[in-house]
């Protein structure tokens, strides 16, 4: 596999100096190189810090035009949402983070044990910050299946916000600050958050086992597949999307676009 990697490399390097200069085709020189790859080698031996220098700069070139060529990609098809902006449900008795009369509205789908998410959770507090009343998140939930503990936080979350949205920030949040408390305490800790946060346990305990609740989480997950988010966390901005842990400046740019439109 790496010889053939090589051997790629090495091909189109040489076929690029054929367009600069009197030589045999491209095609000459694969066929030449494919029928006798001793030819490879021996240009190795003769100079192989060389030949390594050649093939390092040449998978960073491409490496480098790939990543151009997906942020061009991604910066058009933002753009383009901009025009036309994809259209999450916000209706309904969703806890909602911040003000809700808010001109920016971030809907976002996480799972409450994946680490990506613990970055975005850290994220969304710094533009909370940074927008203070301008923005309010809906919070949302896409648990991966090799999360195993994410289904049963989202129905904590869910069962805590039946009784008091306030309350269910607050495990939210504890949640994600703690999250490292997952691996020696499991399902547990979503109890002792629970507590903490001063719900009724009886009733988290019923309503966790509450249909509406799984139908909830699962109309979740079948929004963020429509918006083609199959990974964690992932963000629409007043219609305009952010899949993955960006950083706050992402964020500022899709923001700052929409306040300075409804000024």
């Amino acid at each position: 596999m790496k010889t053939t990697r090589i051997l790629s490399t090495m091909i189109a390097a040489v076929s690029a100096l054929t367009f600069a200069s009197c030589a045999p085709s491209a095609k000459q020189l694969k066929e030449a190189i494919e029928k006798d790859p001793s030819i490879v080698f021996a240009a190795i031996e003769k100079d192989p810090v060389k030949f390594i220098e050649v093939v390092n700069k040449a998978a960073q070139d491409a490496q480098q035009g790939q990543a151009a060529k997906a942020q061009d990609d991604e910066k058009k098809s933002r753009q383009a949402e901009f025009a036309n902006p994809l259209k999450p449900d916000v209706s309904g008795d969703r806890v909602v983070f911040g003000n809700k009369d808010a001109p920016v509205t971030i809907v976002e789908y996480s799972d409450f044990q994946c680490p990506y998410c613990s970055r975005g959770f850290q994220t969304i507090q710094e533009v909370r910050k940074e927008y203070g009343d301008k923005v309010r998140i809906i919070f949302k939930h896409l648990p991966l299946d090799f999360h195993p503990l994410a289904m049963p936080a989202a129905k904590y979350f869910e069962a805590i916000a039946k009784q008091d949205h306030k309350k269910a920030e607050k495990f939210h949040d504890m949640v994600f600050e703690n999250q490292g408390m997952l691996k020696d305490k499991g399902e547990g800790y979503f109890k002792e958050a629970a507590k903490k946060v001063g719900a009724d346990m009886k009733k988290v305990e019923a309503d966790i086992k509450d249909e509406s609740i799984a139908k909830k989480i699962a109309a979740d997950m079948e929004e963020a597949k429509k918006f083609n988010m199959s990974g964690t966390p992932g963000f629409i901005i007043n219609g305009v999307s952010l899949r993955g842990a960006y950083p706050l400046p992402a964020f500022k740019d899709i923001i700052d676009q929409h306040l300075s439109v409804k000024k």
